[in-house]
């Protein structure tokens, strides 16, 4: 049965994949962007199944009024999915105060009120699903892109424990985590100026890899996205999605020594405990 959906970053990357293959699987499509005119040529092709919102989350008082518009507009929106986001690299003390503000506004916060916004109006048509775009980088963490990781990690416990919170009220959530994947994300990548101290050690090596090209991307944009829907039409889709066999290699590896090292710990972890119960 078609479907409405709300998505956030739908101009390019995972977000215009998601919305060019929804609409031409008969869905209709609330496309949030940051300039109206991008999705122009989409529009011609499908119409009012296209409903183009200029969104920056940033600004977080249009945030409300943009999803509240869109539940009045279509009646119910069925799936809401919180992708628009972008890249920061420098190594921590290279970023300006400007630049690790903007981050966490557009990552974290805004991504924290989009979700706030479509949880009443969810809750009261009884049901919905939200797919909150992360990456692996929200399970593992690269050398040079600490602000970017501070946001994704902090967006997933903020859902983790939300989606407790709303279950009872058939309300459910999606993490999904691409490995590096084909899209636009490189180009949109804001680099910090970099520091000659940091030349020779890990941020520096990584930041030669993303400029010359040999940092390895293997996810498919369009493979990607078609997962992430498919995740998303299930009846009972996994809390998390991992994307892409990077994805899945470095979060495995990255799980099994976070439990390798905490069960190293029992006996101390138990010696905390109050000797009086």
């Amino acid at each position: 049965m078609p479907k409405t959906w709300f998505i956030t970053g739908a101009s390019s990357g995972l977000g215009l994949e998601m919305t060019q293959q929804l609409l031409a699987q008969g869905h209709t499509v609330v496309a949030t962007v940051r300039q109206p005119g991008s999705l122009t040529r989409v529009r011609q092709t499908y119409g009012e199944r296209l409903d183009i919102v200029a969104l920056d989350l940033v600004q977080p008082k249009s945030i409300r009024s943009a999803v509240e518009g869109a539940f009045k507009r279509h009646g119910r929106i069925d799936v809401v999915v919180s992708n628009a986001g972008y890249g920061l690299f420098g190594a921590a003390e290279e970023l300006t105060d400007e630049e690790i503000d903007r981050q966490i506004a557009t990552n974290l916060t805004g991504s924290i009120h989009l979700i706030r916004a479509a949880l009443p109006l969810l809750r009261k048509q009884g049901e919905g699903r939200i797919v909150q775009v992360s990456s692996e980088g929200g399970q593992i963490a690269y050398p040079g892109f600490s602000l970017y990781h501070a946001t994704k990690w902090g967006i997933e416990g903020f859902v983790e424990s939300v989606a407790h919170e709303v279950a009872p009220f058939g309300v459910d959530f999606i993490i999904a985590e691409p490995g590096p994947t084909g899209t636009s994300f490189g180009a949109n990548l804001v680099r910090a100026e970099p520091m000659g101290a940091y030349e020779d050690t890990p941020a520096g090596a990584v930041r030669r890899a993303i400029g010359d090209g040999s940092f390895e991307i293997k996810g498919d944009a369009a493979r990607t996205a078609a997962a992430i829907l498919s995740a998303a039409e299930s009846a009972t889709p996994p809390l998390r999605l991992a994307l892409g066999s990077t994805a899945y290699s470095s979060i495995s590896q990255a799980l099994s020594a976070r439990l390798s090292a905490i069960e190293a710990q029992r006996e101390v972890a138990n010696s905390a405990d109050r000797q009086d119960l």
